[in-house]
């Protein structure tokens, strides 16, 4: 199991991009479409962009059309933590980094054909990718 990571606010800002930080500490959204790993397709790893924690695998990534980069299930259920979100007059699941309790992204069970029938939508800000040849 992975250490937790504590930083302050400051050395977030410091470690991370304007971008990187609003999503992953402000809980912000990328603009569906404009993310860079959104067309990916290699295999690989995802892992979370502060802190370096695995994710996903790129096996379980899928073209779910919603703009983000989807996957039907993190690389363990200890490695992301889901969190009731009430904000803008919904109710969602949160997705956020176990490791490092950064924003992620949110959760759907509308991930229809998927072996799981969930939708990780993500933020490509808030992750990285590592190929595998």
């Amino acid at each position: 199991m992975t250490q937790p990571v504590n930083k302050s606010n400051e050395e977030w800002r410091q470690e991370l991009t304007t971008e990187q930080y609003a999503v992953l500490r402000e809980a912000a959204t990328e603009r569906p479409w404009t993310g860079e790993l959104l067309d990916e397709s290699r295999s690989g790893l995802y892992t979370c962009a502060a802190c370096g924690a695995e994710l996903f695998k790129s096996g379980t990534k899928f073209d779910s059309g919603c703009g983000w980069p989807s996957f039907y299930e993190s690389v363990r259920p200890e490695a992301v933590k889901l969190i009731e979100d009430n904000s803008l007059g919904m109710v969602r699941t949160e997705v956020r980094c176990a490791t490092c309790d950064s924003h992620l992204g949110h959760v759907f069970d509308d991930g229809f054909g998927t072996p799981t029938g969930d939708r990780y939508c993500m933020n490509s800000l808030a992750l990285n990718f590592a190929p595998v040849e």
